[in-house]
């Protein structure tokens, strides 16, 4: 199944293309898609790493609050660029001592911010990340315009 989502600009009607074929599992009940296609004529972003830090950089050590807060800090860099959550074309999300548990969390927390939109996704499960105590982290890449 191929849908295509819209990223209009004032200047440019440019089209992110997701692809979920038939034949291949089905990953948007866990918040996510098989391919997007970003159309040549766009350009491209790359937002760094989103931990669960707030303002003031303190981090919770619930991993379900520092989620929320990344998503969040990744939602006002979207809002650095004048972007939106369906410019997003891929997002690389690392999970400190992944299992079952955190998943339910990560899908929710994507699916609350992409809605039916959702982009490709790679989930990286690691030991630790920059700081102990972080749990959570996102990078995505965006189309711009």
């Amino acid at each position: 199944m191929t849908t295509s989502m819209s990223t209009a600009t004032a200047a440019n009607d440019l089209m992110l293309t997701i692809v979920n074929p038939q034949n291949l599992y089905d990953p948007t009940p866990n918040g996510y898609s098989t391919a997007v296609i970003v159309p040549r004529e766009g350009r491209i972003a790359y937002i760094s790493g989103q931990g669960g830090q707030d303002a003031t950089g303190a981090l919770s050590p619930d991993f379900a609050v520092q989620v929320g807060q990344a998503y969040a800090n990744l939602r006002t860099a979207l809002d650095a660029l004048g972007a939106r959550p369906n410019q997003v074309a891929k997002l690389t999300v690392f999970v400190v001592d992944h299992d079952m548990s955190k998943l339910e969390v990560l899908t929710s927390s994507v699916k609350a911010m992409f809605g039916e939109t959702l982009p490709a996704q790679t989930l990286i499960p690691v030991p630790r990340l920059a700081i102990d105590p972080m749990l959570f982290e996102v990078e995505a890449t965006v189309l711009l315009d």
